[in-house]
């Protein structure tokens, strides 16, 4: 076992100042995962394979969602290159991977084995279906885990098949359930001095932001159709095309904020219409209460329906492209819209860094990596002089 190695320190306090991850995570929910953690200061490697490293290197993907991280190359299919890791992984606190459950067991890095000699460690493990349940070794993608999550079924008009939601949530999502496990973990083992496993499954991910559907189901035995851009007992909400062509989303769903509403289109008597004046009601007659909103919002272009919304406290905005975010003044206020150097395509726009912290702040510390860039100066941590590396890079291991 390699004594603890040391990284140098930040130039500023971090929330996760001092921890180490090593990521195996390959092609985005995992390296999502490891992203995330190195943007409020983890240190994070990344371990790829020599020659080709991850899927998506080549791809306009990859400085995004590898962002601040470090690379490494290792060889899993060679002793030496396992032997190398293990050594590596014995200095971190996480280790994050998105292998097939039972690849890590077959290589020789079960998460307990690990444990013998780092006792510490967390090992987050997001695969399709999880680790355990009869469906456990069967391969997972986002879009496999959308509809298995429920959501592709409820995605599109009613009278049209179903539609693919535009965002890859099921790896983002499980990305994120991933950090938060390891958050968790490192919390629970400043009481117990021990690591543990997160088992994150993409589908889980999508599943868990469900709402309230499968108590709806629970209740009546029925599943929820496809709706379009109504969703069922909310109203009103939709979309609603301006005079000059726009869409502006309106959701005034409460009482109080419906009344808003009636006042700003110069209807305030629908507050108090039996048919309108309460959730049961406007669910009921929801069609016609959306026609007067429509026809209010089609004779008045979008700047005056946002002015009008805006002044009586009505939730409303148009309908956003990514253009209007890279412009948007709110956006930019907030630091959402980064220029991010990469290595392949010079400056890139990418989102910003979430959750904002007022004390210890995320930030992007450095561009996504060149293959094997950090070989030389994280394997020298653990002790490997320059003939060290040679050797082991001639025999392929790293």
């Amino acid at each position: 076992m390699i004594a603890g190695m040391t990284a140098p320190e930040p130039a500023e306090a971090t929330a996760l100042s001092g921890i180490r991850v090593v990521s195996l995570g390959q092609v985005l929910a995992a390296s999502y995962c490891a992203t995330l953690l190195g943007e409020f200061g983890a240190e994070v490697i990344k371990v790829e394979r020599p020659g080709s490293g991850d899927g998506l290197r080549g791809s306009i993907a990859f400085p995004q969602d590898n962002r601040g991280q470090l690379s490494v190359t290792c060889n899993l299919k060679s002793p030496d290159g396992i032997a190398v890791l293990k050594q590596l992984i014995d200095t971190a606190d996480i280790l994050v991977e998105n292998f097939r459950p039972g690849t890590l067991e077959r290589l020789d890095l079960a998460p307990e084995g690990l444990r013998a000699s780092n006792p510490g460690l967390i090992v987050v493990r997001i695969s399709g279906y999880g680790q355990t349940g009869p469906y456990r070794e069967r391969a997972g993608f986002d879009r496999v885990a959308l509809s298995f999550g429920g959501l592709t079924a409820l995605t599109g008009e009613a009278d049209r098949p179903p539609v693919r939601p535009g965002y890859m949530i099921a790896d983002y999502g499980a990305g994120t359930f991933a950090a938060l496990g390891a958050l968790l973990a490192l919390q629970a083992r400043q009481r117990t001095g021990r690591g543990q496993d997160v088992d994150q499954a993409l589908y889980e991910a999508v599943w868990r932001m469900s709402g309230t559907h499968v108590s709806a189901f629970g209740q009546t035995g029925r599943n929820r159709e496809r709706s379009g851009n109504y969703f069922p007992g909310v109203v009103p909400a939709e979309q609603f095309q301006t005079a000059d062509g726009e869409y502006l989303i309106i959701n005034a769903t409460t009482d109080r904020v419906f009344a808003r509403l009636a006042a700003a289109i110069g209807r305030p008597e629908l507050a108090d219409d039996p048919a309108y004046a309460r959730g049961a009601q406007r669910r009921e007659h929801h069609e016609e209460l959306h026609a007067i909103i429509r026809a209010w919002v089609a004779e008045r272009c979008l700047a005056e329906c946002q002015a009008t919304f805006d002044a009586h406290g009505v939730p409303a905005v148009k309908l956003y492209t990514t253009s209007d975010i890279a412009a948007d003044p709110h956006y930019a206020a907030r630091e959402q819209v980064l220029e991010v150097e990469s290595a392949d395509f010079g400056t890139l726009l990418q989102p910003g860094v979430v959750p904002r912290l007022t004390d210890t702040p995320g930030r992007v510390r450095r561009r996504a990596p060149l293959l094997g860039e950090h070989n030389g100066e994280i394997y020298g941590r653990l002790g490997l002089d320059a003939d060290a590396l040679a050797e082991l890079q001639e025999s392929g291991a790293i």
